[in-house]
């Protein structure tokens, strides 16, 4: 059947965030695109208001049976939207496994890497492109362990995956076989990729919502702490993540005023984390206890529990735990968080 660009343009105001226009043209991977990143952040959305009818034209031309000769040994061209989506993209799904999946084991080592690779493949396999899947998650697996438990890891990751998707990029093979295909069966493809995707997330947003601002408010000092050496653009980067804020008081009527964010984020950021409280306890502290009572408890704990010192079996692993501990809270105490 002949794809209609009015179809098209009406199913792209009515649902196009959610990527029906992109179904309606059989173009399933932008559609779970769509679907995931809610139309692309919005940014993808608004562009498609413009690329439509290069849509359907290469929609028809599949419909017709017209086959694409793509040149032997010609990798298509580098685009630097196709990029930055893949790089957006990868951060976004490496994002969502950590807040969702970073109880896993081996959670750094595998289910990170494949989340980022599987975000940066689905924006290279979309339209006539593709990517080497194989090789963008080898290029995850290879990169994770340089940023063991760093809260910006999927940075990197992305960026080193989105780097090897597009030196192996290709054109797709001709899709006739995709004119056979039912909507039913793609629906259900869809769905199951949906359901993959947003279990963890929706888990963690309704069952463990304080981990989730717990992992977000880390994010956001782990930024700000990159330019601890340009106060300035410290500064400007802070000033950028109290837009919202500031636009919300203008809108509800607040007033323009950003000390009540700050007080609303020490309140957040005093609370502990899981890993945290567990670091007191294994200090034998409460969550009161000051730096100097932190260090002192260290320093008890630590000559107890050293291999040297202790002939207990469980002296060795008690002592990296007491280590492990007190870099915790160390970390905790010295961050200037919003300051």
């Amino acid at each position: 059947m002949v794809k209609r660009i009015t179809v098209t343009y009406a199913l792209w105001a009515m649902g196009g965030p959610m990527g029906l226009h992109h179904l309606y043209l059989g173009r399933d991977s932008h559609a779970l695109l769509w679907m995931l990143t809610f139309g692309g952040f919005g940014i993808g959305f608004a562009r498609d208001f413009f690329r439509i009818p290069a849509y359907v034209g290469e929609a028809n031309q599949e419909e017709e049976g017209v086959k694409r000769r793509a040149p032997i040994d010609i990798p298509p061209p580098i685009g630097l939207v196709r990029f930055g989506g893949q790089v957006c993209v990868g951060i976004y799904f490496g994002t969502v496994a950590l807040i969702g999946l970073n109880t896993l084991s081996f959670f750094y080592l595998i289910v990170l890497p494949i989340s980022v690779g599987a975000g940066v493949h689905l924006v290279s396999h979309v339209g006539l492109q593709t990517s080497d899947l194989y090789k963008t998650l080898a290029a995850c697996v290879i990169t994770s362990p340089i940023f063991y438990g760093s809260t910006l890891s999927p940075l990197p990751i992305s960026l080193a995956a989105s780097v090897t998707a597009s030196q192996h990029r290709t054109f797709k093979p001709s899709q006739f076989s995709r004119r056979s295909q039912k909507l039913g069966p793609r629906m259900y493809r869809l769905a199951l990729a949906w359901l993959a995707f947003s279990a963890p997330l929706g888990y963690c947003v309704f069952h463990n919502t304080t981990a989730t601002l717990y992992y977000l408010s880390d994010c956001v000092v782990a930024l700000l702490d990159v330019f601890w050496f340009l106060p300035w653009l410290r500064g400007v980067v802070e000033y950028i993540l109290l837009i919202p804020y500031r636009v919300l008081c203008v809108l509800t009527g607040e007033g323009y005023s950003e000390e009540a964010w700050r007080k609303m984020m020490e309140i957040l950021l005093r609370e502990y984390s899981q890993a945290e409280k567990e670091a007191l306890k294994v200090l034998l502290l409460n969550e009161e206890a000051s730096q100097e009572e932190i260090t002192h408890s260290y320093r008890k704990l630590a000559k107890q529990w050293h291999p040297d010192h202790s002939i207990m079996e469980e002296a060795h692993q008690m002592f990296i735990k007491i280590n492990d501990a007190y870099e915790i809270l160390l970390k905790r105490h010295k961050t200037k968080r919003f300051k």
